[in-house]
């Protein structure tokens, strides 16, 4: 049986501020946000551009709340610049993070990326690195995984649509080409869903290394219509591609089955990029932890 510390769910808060459409939500605040979250019985939450960034200010917000920082993003560019521009900008996220309690930092490349280039078709113009990025890419982050190790963190290579690294195949050569004891994996539904991905498979190629989860669903229809229509990543986001877990097209009650059966240790990350206009934050937030508790296996107990 699984102890309840094992799985703990936290919420990311773009669902309540978008960092890479900041007009999307910009009119809800940083209190706003993580007092909901706790309203809808979160015990985590990732970092948005709202947070403060001394450790010491955010602890007094997030603690009343009972809220822990699970992670937060790192953009690295190992593959267009010089390795140790993102040496020096990953050292001080690092640091932010350890002093946080967090124990995983979540990386993904966004040198060639496009998932920020508004009229960018997703699909047809999804960057494909050569042998030479690749090694850029993957030297690079076990460089990043020694300097995590310094401060007893693991970093967790997020897969993400628009990027290089976006399909099953590009996900099996960065873990087959970087030191396991180095570079983890963020597992993700919502962009492995949107990618084309099979869910099960990744799972169990890459269960070993998977140190970090989120949960996020797709709305098949819009999605349809993001391939069809030749949309950015995006437009994908305003359309509602994207939403939580329980309103959309996976079945996350076997995928969680399996977390549980192969003592999954970590975080499980609620996150849905949506326009907080049209989808509200709170509401869909208490949605898809009403979904979650409902699919927990009878035996195990819930972490918060």
């Amino acid at each position: 049986m699984v102890s309840k510390e094992k799985i703990q769910f936290g919420c990311a808060p773009i669902a309540w501020t978008n960092d890479d459409l900041p007009e999307l939500g910009r009119e809800n605040s940083f209190e706003q946000c993580i007092s909901e979250m706790a309203l809808a019985q979160y015990t985590g939450t990732e970092i948005g551009n709202k947070y403060p960034k001394d450790p010491k200010v955010l602890r007094r917000y997030l603690e009343p709340r009972n809220l822990q920082v699970a992670s937060a993003w790192f953009s690295a560019f190992l593959t267009t610049k010089p390795y140790v521009e993102t040496k020096e900008a990953f050292a001080r996220h690092r640091d932010f993070l350890y002093e946080m309690g967090a124990k995983v930092i979540v990386v993904s490349e966004q040198g060639l990326s496009i998932q920020g280039q508004m009229n960018t078709p997703l699909f047809k113009k999804k960057p494909v690195f050569t042998d030479s990025e690749w090694n850029k890419l993957t030297t690079g982050l076990d460089a990043l995984g020694e300097l995590a190790l310094e401060k007893g963190m693991k970093i967790v290579y997020h897969h993400h649509m628009g990027t290089g690294v976006q399909t099953t195949e590009e996900i099996d050569r960065l873990m087959e080409s970087t030191d396991p004891e180095k570079v983890s994996l963020l597992y993700d539904t919502g962009h492995l869903v949107f990618s084309g991905e099979d869910l099960g498979e990744v799972y169990h190629k890459h269960q070993s290394r998977i140190k970090h989860i989120h949960f996020k669903d797709i709305r098949e229809e819009v999605a349809k219509e993001v391939k069809e229509n030749d949309d950015s990543f995006l437009t994908a986001v305003k359309k509602g591609a994207f939403t939580v877990p329980g309103d959309g097209m996976i079945d996350f009650k076997p995928l969680l089955r399996n977390f549980y059966d192969n003592d999954y240790n970590g975080w499980i990350i609620v996150e849905a990029e949506q326009d907080p206009a049209r989808a509200n934050p709170f509401e869909y937030a208490l949605k898809a932890k009403k979904y979650i508790d409902g699919i927990i296996p009878q035996n195990f107990s819930l972490s918060s």
